[in-house]
Formats: C-alpha cells, structure tokens, sequence
C-alpha cells in the first residue's frame, strides 16, 4: 500500500485544494498517471501517480484544502517493501508516523524523531507554517520540563505520558468527545453563538474549548493566527492518540461563529443567507490566488513605506515605431504590444539607478543590489493578479521578449504556469492601462523595492513650443509665454518606491530616463 502525500509544489507553498479527481477506488492506474489537479495560491499543478497500482482511497474531495504533506490518496501495489505506509526500519508500524504528514524539511523530521517530538504538536515558525530546527528544539525542552512536574495540572502522572505528551492513560484523563480533558471537571468558560439569538431560528452554540493542549498541522496553525483564534478553544470532536487534534475547517466555522457573536448576529454560511437586516449576501471562499495578494498586499503595505511619483510620456515616435515593426513581427509569429518596449526601457533606468532593482534585508541591515534584471509582469486573470517573471530582460532583443511575455500571459491566464516561473523577480511592471486609466499608485510586490504602472497610451492634449516661443520666453527670462495645444500620444507613468531605500531625486531620476527612452524609441537599440 502506498500512501501518496501532497508534494511540496513550490516554495512557500503551504497548502492546496483539490480541484478534481482523475482517479476513483478501484481504478488502476498506470505511474505518472494524472490523479488529481491540484489549486494552489501560485497556479494549477497536476498530481501524477509515483507508483503504478488500483486506488484503495481517496482522503479528500475536490474542494477541499488539504495542507502540503497530508496523504491525499492510498495506492495499493506489488513492490510493498518500498512502501511508506507498511512501516520503516526503527519498526514503527503503519499511522503512527505523524511527523511523515507535516510541512517540514528532512532534517527536521529526522531530528524530531532522535528528540521523540510529535511534530503535529510543533507550532512552526517558518516559512508557511514550516517547522524548523529550532521549533523542535523549543518543543523538546518544553515536553522534558512536563516530564519533570509531578503531575499536568489534571491528575494524569506525567510520569504516564511520552515526552511529547501525547501517550497519557485514557484511564488516568478521560475525555469529552472534544479532546478536552473530563477529569479535570473544567466547564467551557465561553460561548461563541447563541442558539436564541438572530432570526428566531437560532444557530447551534458553539462553546469554546478550555484545553492546554491542542494537536494541528502547521498550515492550520497559520490559519489560526490568521483569524485571531487561540487554537486551544477551537472545538472539535477529533483527537489522535489521545489529544484534541484541529482541523482547518474547525477554526474557520469556530471564527465565523466568534465574529457573529460579536456583532450580535448570526453567523450565516449558506449563499444568499439573510443577514441581520435583511440583506442577502452572498459568500465566496477567500483562498488560492485571491487570499495570496491579499497576504502580500497587507504585508507590503504595512511593511513598506511607499511614495509615488507619475510622471507622462509623449511616445508618438513609440506608435510610429511598433506600427512598423507589428507587421514584420506577425510575419515570424508574434504579436508585439508596447509592452517590450517598455521592458527595455525600465532596464535602461534600472542600470542608471541600480537601487530600484535592490531589496532591503532588514535583519542584517543591508541593501541587496541585484545584478539580474528579471521583470515581474502583472498579468489579471480570473483568479485574481498573477505575476509571472522574464529573466535577464537585459539580454533579449524586443522580439524574443514580446513572444516570452506572451506565453507568460497566455499561460498565467490558463493557470498552467510552473512555480518557478513566477519567483526569482527584481522589479514589477503594471500595465492597468490594457482595461483604461491614467495614473494609481499600484502597491509594491515585495521584497521588492519598486513598481512601475503604465496608464493607456491615447491622444491626449500636449502643450508644444515652437523654436520662436522658446527663444522668446528665454529672452524674457523664462516669463510664460503663449504655447501651442496640440494631440500627441502620451503614456501615463506611475512609480511606487520604498522609501527606505529610495529618495524621491533617484525616483524621479529613473523615470526620467525611461521617459527619454520611450519617447526616442532608437535608443532601445543601445539596449
């Protein structure tokens, strides 16, 4: 039997929904073979079978979230000695690995498993939830000073329980069908809900557990820090080996109830539930991509001090030039927007103000200059803003970078993009000006220090002085004189910078130059 864990599909990547199945019990399945897509907040991935075999079960359903780690399906096949599941060589027998289905590298299972810690108990302080080195550390020393107490506060001897403390005596503790120690005769001190209030109709009540203990996956933990819940008051009916063990959903229904026991209301979970006045509202997961921006987008604004500067080019020359090379472009199969042009530029200001493409290492308290210059493109799809990035923009003639650009965005709209495609970028371009607007004042995507928006290019009215007008105002010394308005093609330019790192002089300075460079489309060449 093999017992196929959610692979790690991606730095960061903590957790992913199961968008379909391919494979049902009882199906055989050939290795490589599609069984599941799975949603994660960068892009849909394919789950291919390791092994070759006939699905025994499925342990999650399309919708679900299931964190990186967890088994999502069991295999039954021949070669059983390479199993996982039938036991490994310091004898453990099949289910009680726990630490095998937790976000976490090799080298923290490994030492977890010489410390005797369950890392399902380990609140991870990495990346995503990860559990690290130090997390297990902190976890062992906690669990060998309750080894060293008389009692746990509950009359179970710890002396009964493992060093992790998951091994106590049902004898000993008892339990409420919560998880929650029954000896203890503690009562639930809160209720979150209130089974008379709202529309008459009531919701369940939903109390908060009293526990000192709770076992959950790392990505769950997350969630809970998320929420503002204690993870120890969450309810659940759940336990393994003896203890209270949380799920995502238990602390997401337990928020929801806490929320509308607070506002004085019902917590309402169908589509179209009425709310306290009345209204229908209707409610959508915040997951996946969605709930990805707006993690990074809270982070960076409440992280960096952002400051814009806009600034217009008039690109007349820039139509003339793309109109002449569109059609030759077409000819060899690609279709060119303005989008490279504007590429080449940013890397021509990023080469004259290097500290646009840096990225401020807070805890060693140094600027990281980067001597690559990949481009990060925003690019709108359904599921909200992806990013994909073109590397070493610096190296790529305009008609190599219209075709990478749009492949990237073909792909990113398809949700077929590879993780790494979407890493690794020094710089962020916007176009918001594909579905109208000017000018904004678009968030920095960090660790990065810049961001520059592009308004539409349309005919807008543009003072121009002739040679006699200039050299009038120039003899009255810069007195105003009478220009002339006249339509010209102008793009809208809007920077965003950190201010940490960036002084307004080498904001504005950058576009400048990529201004000069748009409007002399020429000069492109150089690049």
């Amino acid at each position: 039997m093999f017992e196929f864990e959610l692979p790690d599909v991606g730095e960061g990547v903590a957790e992913g929904e199961i968008v379909a199945w391919h494979a049902a019990p009882g199906d055989d399945v050939e290795e490589d073979q599609l069984l599941a897509e799975v949603e994660t907040d960068k892009a849909v991935v394919d789950l291919p079978s390791p092994v070759a075999g006939t699905v025994r079960e499925r342990h999650a359903e399309a919708g679900d979230i299931v964190p990186v780690g967890n088994v999502v399906i069991t295999i039954d096949h021949e070669d059983e000695n390479e199993d996982k599941g039938e036991g490994t060589d310091d004898g453990r027998a099949d289910g009680t690995a726990t630490e095998e289905r937790v976000f976490a590298p090799p080298n923290v299972r490994r030492l977890a498993r010489e410390l005797g810690v369950d890392l399902v108990a380990v609140d991870g302080s990495g990346h995503g939830g990860r559990a690290t080195e130090g997390d297990v550390r902190a976890a062992a020393e906690t669990g060998s000073e309750a080894s060293d107490r008389e009692t746990d506060g509950t009359g179970a001897e710890a002396s009964d329980r493992g060093i992790d403390g998951t091994g106590a005596e049902a004898s000993d503790r008892g339990t409420d069908g919560t998880g929650a120690e029954a000896s203890s005769g503690r009562e639930p001190e809160r209720t979150v809900g209130d089974a008379d209030s709202g529309d008459g109709e009531g919701t369940p009540r939903m109390r908060a557990a009293d526990r000192d203990r709770t076992l959950a996956a790392p990505a769950t933990r997350g969630i809970a820090r998320e929420e503002g819940v204690d993870i120890d008051e969450v309810p659940t009916e759940r336990t393994r080996n003896g203890e209270a063990f949380v799920e995502p959903e238990d602390v997401r229904a337990y928020a929801e109830a806490r929320e509308a026991a607070e506002a004085g209301g019902v917590a309402g979970t169908a589509d179209g539930a009425e709310t306290g006045r009345g209204q229908a509202v209707t409610r959508e997961p915040y997951r996946g991509i969605r709930r990805t921006i707006g993690q990074q987008m809270e982070e960076s604004a409440f992280t960096v001090p952002h400051a814009c500067h806009h600034d217009t080019a008039v690109v007349g020359d820039l139509v003339t030039a793309r109109a002449e090379l569109k059609p030759r472009a077409e000819k060899r199969g690609v279709g060119l927007t303005y989008v490279p042009f504007v590429l080449k530029a940013v890397v021509a200001g990023l080469e004259e103000y290097p500290v646009l493409n840096s990225e401020l290492d807070k805890s060693a308290e140094e600027i990281l200059y980067k001597s690559d210059y990949n481009l990060g493109l925003a690019v709108a799809t359904e599921a909200g803003l992806i990013v994909p990035v073109i590397e070493s923009v610096d190296e790529k003639g305009l008609l190599e970078l219209a075709a990478e650009v749009d492949s990237l965005a073909e792909r990113a709209r398809d949700r077929e993009l590879e993780p790494e495609e979407t890493r690794g970028g020094t710089f962020t371009v916007t176009n918001f000006g594909a579905v109208g607007g000017e000018y904004a004042t678009p968030i920095i995507n960090y660790p990065e220090t810049a961001i520059l928006g592009l308004g539409a290019i349309e005919p807008r009215p543009v003072v121009e002085e002739s040679e006699t007008t200039a050299s009038s105002r120039s003899a009255s010394n810069g007195a105003a004189s009478t220009g002339q308005v006249v339509a010209r093609h102008t793009l809208p330019l809007s920077l965003s910078i950190d201010h940490r790192v960036i002084d307004g002089a080498e904001a504005a300075g950058f576009v400048n130059t990529v201004i000069e460079y748009l409007e002399n489309p020429t000069l492109l060449l150089l690049e």
